[in-house]
């Protein structure tokens, strides 16, 4: 954490309430950068201080100074996961670009329910998962395909790394506007309402059980030991210094069954070697069929 330390700018980025300084958004910026991957410019200052203004008001401080010295500090450990949560993104959606879930229904799927019926060990990854609305995006496209796959050895990896945000998606509770998306016949099937007045469905647990969700860091450690068939990982790397994205790209790579397929965001796009395209935004390891 020695990144916090101080630093003689002091040029005042935003007034308000609490004075952001050059030196605080630094010290903040390089926080994020070093933990999770995420780089900062200074265009971001205003979405800093918004976050973490209220983080300050309800820890009862005085100041940024006061906050960064806080959260370098042994008591702020917790904190440091709150900033975190704070300042990274949660932008989803049920079947957000419904193209990776037909390309997934069309070319992928069907072969890996086949390889679970014959008893293999399929594994899927949403690598950064959200409140949810992907891993379980998948799961209803999988169960569309093979209601009783929850017989089967395949199961879905869900992670991110916000706490908060694991929890939220792991109870699968939504509002009527979330699940909107979701085909009728799956969301009638697969979802149950809450009661008229709640507005709110929640995730049944056929559809959850097939879901395991972890908090992970992507740059982190990865417990995990065997390989994917699937991994989803879309509109995250857009955050990443260049060089933060190819060593991703290389360890995704890693993580591949020989078979398997990597899906990315639509502004994103795999510029390392041992990769080829498999349609929009997909990707497949050199050579796979």
């Amino acid at each position: 954490m020695n990144h916090l330390a101080a630093s003689p700018r002091s040029r005042v980025l935003i007034e308000g309430e609490y004075a952001l300084t050059q030196r605080n958004f630094d010290q903040i910026a390089a926080f994020l950068r070093d933990e999770t991957g995420i780089a900062l410019t200074e265009a971001k200052a205003t979405l800093v201080y918004s976050r973490l203004a209220k983080r300050i008001r309800k820890l009862g401080l005085a100041s940024f100074d006061e906050y960064c010295a806080f959260a370098v500090s042994p008591a702020g450990a917790g904190e440091r996961t709150e900033m975190m949560a704070a300042l990274t993104t949660n932008v989803t959606r049920f079947f957000r670009e419904p193209h990776h879930f037909d390309h997934f229904r069309a070319s992928v799927g069907p072969r890996l329910i086949e390889a679970a019926k014959s008893g293999a060990r399929v594994r899927l990854w949403s690598a950064a998962c959200s409140s949810g609305e992907e891993p379980y995006s998948l799961a209803l496209t999988i169960l569309g395909l093979c209601p009783d796959i929850g017989r089967y050895d395949l199961r879905i990896l869900a992670s991110d790394i916000d706490p908060n945000i694991v929890a939220k998606a792991k109870a699968g509770r939504y509002r009527e506007d979330a699940v909107a998306p979701i085909p009728a016949a799956l969301r009638t099937r697969w979802l149950s309402r809450d009661g008229e007045r709640d507005g709110m469905w929640t995730v049944r647990p056929e559809v959850r059980d097939l879901i395991v969700f972890k908090e992970l860091n992507l740059i982190g450690d990865w417990p995990m030991r065997g390989q994917f068939d699937a991994i989803f990982c879309r509109n995250v790397v857009i955050y990443f210094e260049e060089a933060t994205q190819a060593f991703l790209w290389n360890r995704f790579k890693n993580a591949l069954t020989p078979e398997g397929r990597l899906y990315i965001g639509h502004s994103e796009r795999v510029d390392v070697a041992g990769y080829e395209s498999d349609g929009l935004t997909v990707y497949k390891l050199s050579g796979a069929r």
